[in-house]
């Protein structure tokens, strides 16, 4: 009987002859992993399945509205963990708060045009980045 590598644990398995090209073994943990890239490579590739996945999708949690909820009050260690790791990807990027201005300069009244200027600024609330330029003083 031919024998091949695991595509997922590169160990050798016996081909079953039943399944042409077998690129995985039998242990579960390998067919997991070969399910997870077909549905992965069909999501890329057919629209119509990534369309009716996010429909499925969409009635589950129309169905289930307080699923997160009581997760995250019945799972306290996860919580607190992923609280921690987002206040530390936070701390490596620049976010925009709400009502602060770096501008030690105070705002002339006049007449200015709002612009919008390039940023990668994370912002909450739908803030975007600005360039204020005078258009007459007054």
């Amino acid at each position: 009987m031919p024998t091949a590598r695991c595509a997922a644990c590169r160990r050798s398995f016996r081909v079953r002859p039943q399944v042409r090209a077998q690129r995985y073994c039998s242990a579960p943990a390998c067919q997991c992993i070969r399910r997870k890239r077909w549905q992965s490579a069909k999501r890329r590739t057919d629209p119509d399945y990534r369309e009716n996945q996010a429909r499925a999708q969409e009635a589950w949690r129309d169905r289930h509205p307080d699923y997160w909820r009581t997760y995250r009050k019945t799972h306290d260690a996860y919580t607190r963990d992923n609280r921690d790791k987002q206040a530390r990807r936070d701390q490596s990027r620049r976010l925009a708060k709400m009502g602060v201005s770096t501008a030690n300069i105070p705002v002339v009244s006049g007449r200015y045009r709002l612009s919008p200027a390039p940023g990668n600024d994370l912002a909450k609330s739908d803030a975007c980045t600005v360039e204020l330029t005078v258009l007459s003083r007054g």
